[in-house]
Parts: structure tokens; sequence; C-alpha cells
């Protein structure tokens, strides 16, 4: 960072003054947004059409930004974060006093009598220090790697219960670690982007294939699922996520899936086979009925030629032999699990109580992964942190 941190003085200023717009700050990004659409008109094309979600995302990273501005070490890693995925959003170093100046002028109008020339000043420093850890983290990614990937649907294979297969094939090689997540934009809602993983090790054809289930109201992933077709067009943004064999230490491995959460483990379980790895993998897999066991069949396949994957379906609406409850439940009864490395991943409601599950019977935090249960560029925990402060990855 090349600017001298903010002062003791200028942290008080800028968290009490936002502290004051904090209950209207839904009214605060929407004019912020209105201001900078009118003054910068260039920079609209950046944005969604739909801004509901945007708008929320800015406010958090706001958030974040000042909860962090008296730890360098974090706020230089989450800004530089940030300005390493807004390439892919055509952001240019030339945008940032656009944003600046906007939102200096939001919150003049909405702090009121809290606002003065030195809130403002400190204000103006705080997000003059982010940005250009933005800009320089984006400058060196660019030596690195393309800020997206043009690729093209080759295959697309519907799966039932509202889920698809669909490969892609990246015009140039795409590098990602098993259990990593990629971002992608389709053609339906541009700049529109939504995270997936790919359910398998790279491969020699730099093919990927994802496992996309349609949610309820979930605009991008019900056009993937039930509009996208060979031939189909998609963008992806670098690969992210932390969740990675490397993190696992020699431990034995505990691997939690539900859903098309199957597809990171999945691909983790591989790296694991193709290493050699000979340590014990735990894997449950949970639905709520056994049709909607996705994938279930290949991991027991694969455990059938690997003697340390042990596989346990859970199933918790649906009176079948085997085990009931969910999965939570279950990880409970078979544990506990405090001598192995913890890997989650399926929805939120599922990861948030398993993870207290193992939490309550003695696992360490240090040895629970999962990905962020919110937008991962704004929630993924930070590598370092003050010390004694526990990073809460819920």
């Amino acid at each position: 960072m090349t600017a001298a941190p903010l002062t003791d003085r200028e942290i008080s200023l800028v968290r009490t003054s936002l502290a004051v717009v904090a209950p209207q700050a839904a009214e605060m990004t929407v004019y912020f947004y209105a201001i900078l659409f009118a003054r910068y008109p260039e920079v609209r094309g950046l944005f969604p059409d739909n801004m509901d979600v945007q708008r929320d995302r800015l406010l958090r990273g706001l958030l974040r930004i000042i909860d962090l501005v008296d730890d360098v070490d974090n706020l230089v890693q989450f800004c530089s974060r940030l300005g390493r995925d807004h390439r892919k959003f055509g952001a240019l170093e030339d945008h940032y006093p656009a944003v600046g100046d906007c939102l200096v002028a939001s919150l003049t109008r909405y702090a009121g009598t809290a606002w003065n020339a030195e809130v403002a000043a400190a204000w103006t420093r705080a997000y003059t220090i982010a940005a250009q850890v933005m800009i320089a983290a984006a400058d060196d990614d660019t030596r690195l790697r393309p800020a997206s990937w043009e690729a093209e649907i080759i295959r697309h294979e519907y799966r039932g219960h509202g889920i698809a297969e669909i490969t892609v094939q990246p015009d140039q090689p795409y590098r990602y670690v098993a259990g990593q997540y990629v971002s992608m934009e389709t053609p339906w809602y541009p700049r529109t982007w939504r995270h997936y993983s790919p359910a398998h090790l790279p491969r020699t054809d730099h093919t990927l294939t994802f496992h996309v289930r349609a949610v309820h109201r979930g605009q991008v992933s019900n056009a993937l699922v039930h509009h996208a077709t060979p031939g189909h067009r998609v963008r992806l943004g670098p690969p992210q996520g932390e969740m990675t064999l490397a993190t696992a230490g020699d431990r034995d491995l505990l691997m939690v899936a539900g859903g098309t959460g199957l597809a990171p483990i999945r691909a983790m379980i591989e790296e694991a086979a193709v290493s050699g790895m000979r340590r014990q993998v735990d894997l449950f897999i949970g639905a709520r009925t056994a049709q909607e066991l996705y994938g279930l069949d290949d991991m027991l396949r694969l455990a059938q030629r690997h003697h340390w994957l042990s596989v346990r379906a859970a199933v918790s609406h649906e009176n079948i032999p085997g085990e009931q409850g969910t999965l939570p439940q279950v990880l409970h009864r078979f544990g506990p699990w405090g001598w192995h490395e913890a890997f989650l991943c399926g929805p939120p409601d599922m990861v948030t109580t398993a993870v207290h599950t193992l939490l309550h019977q003695g696992t360490p935090r240090s040895q629970i992964h999962h990905d962020p249960l919110d937008t991962p560029i704004l929630t993924a925990p930070l590598t370092s942190h003050r010390p004694g402060q526990e990073i809460d990855q819920l």
C-alpha cells in the first residue's frame, strides 16, 4: 500500500459517520447509483440491467472496507481481491475517481450534520487508499492472465430434478485447482455473474463440466438448465476459492456434499485418487429424497476402486433403507470428527448447521473448510487477521 494508513482520528471519523448513514443505507445506495449514472453515463455498461443485487453488494463491500481500515494486511488482501475481480466487468483506472466522487456526494447528502470538511477528507483518504490497492492488483493481474475467458457450451445433459451437467470449451486454456469455483456470465443476463464449481480435475483439453441446479427464481440457473444448448457462449471469470486439498495437511478427510455441492467435493476426491493419497476419506451425500441423491452411483463406483473411500448417503424426507435424517444429524451420529480435515459444500443452511455440529463435537474451526455462503468476493475469509480475533466463515 503506497499511501500511509489512516490515523486513529480518521478511522474514528469514517466509522462514526458511517453509523449515522447506516439507517438510510438503502436510500443512499439508490441515490449513489442514480448520480453515478447521471454524472458518468459511460460507466452504466459495467453494471447489470437489474441493479437490486448490485446495490446491496456495494454497501456490503463498503462496510467490509471500513471494518478493515485499521487492519492494513487484511485491507490490502480484500481490496486486491476486489481489484482483480473487477477486471471481468471492464473496470478501468479512470472509473475509480468517478465512484469516489459519487460516494462522497452520497455520504454528504445522508450524513447531515455529522458531515464536515474533516469527515470528507477522511473518507476521501479511505477511498483513495482502497482504490489504489484495487488498481495495483488489477494491473498486476493483467500481466498474469486474461480478465475473462470466452467459452462455448459443447454438451448439455439434463439429469432430472432441475439439474443439468453443462460442459464448456474455453477459447484459451483455463487453469484452476480441484475444489475451486468459477464465476460465469450468460448471454441471457449480461453482466450478471453466478458461481459454479467444476466437477472434476483439470483436463488436458481444458473443458470444464459444471453441475447446475435451477433454483427458485434463479434467472441465470434456470436459463442454463432449461434454455442453454450446445453452441451458446458464456464467459468465465478467474478461478477463486481456497477449499482445496492443499489446506488438508496430513489428516484423514471428511467430505460433506448436499445436492450439486458434490461437484467440488468430487473433484477433490478425484485428485486424491490420482495423487495416490492413502488417507481415509469419509464422504456423506445428502438430499431430501432418494431420487435427489445426485451423483451417488458415481461415488459408490469410485469407492469400489479405492478402499480408502467410504460413501454414505443421508435422506431427510423419505423412509428408505440407509441413513435417515439431515446431513448434520447423520454427521453427529457418526462423529466426532476432531481428527479430520472437513470440507463441506451445499445449501447454505446445511453448511451452517453442519459447521455448528462439527464445532460442537470438538472439530477445530481451522480444520473446517467451505466456500463463502454469500457473494464470494465480499465474504470469502481472509487468511490473516488481528491477533486473538477468530475469523467467522459463516
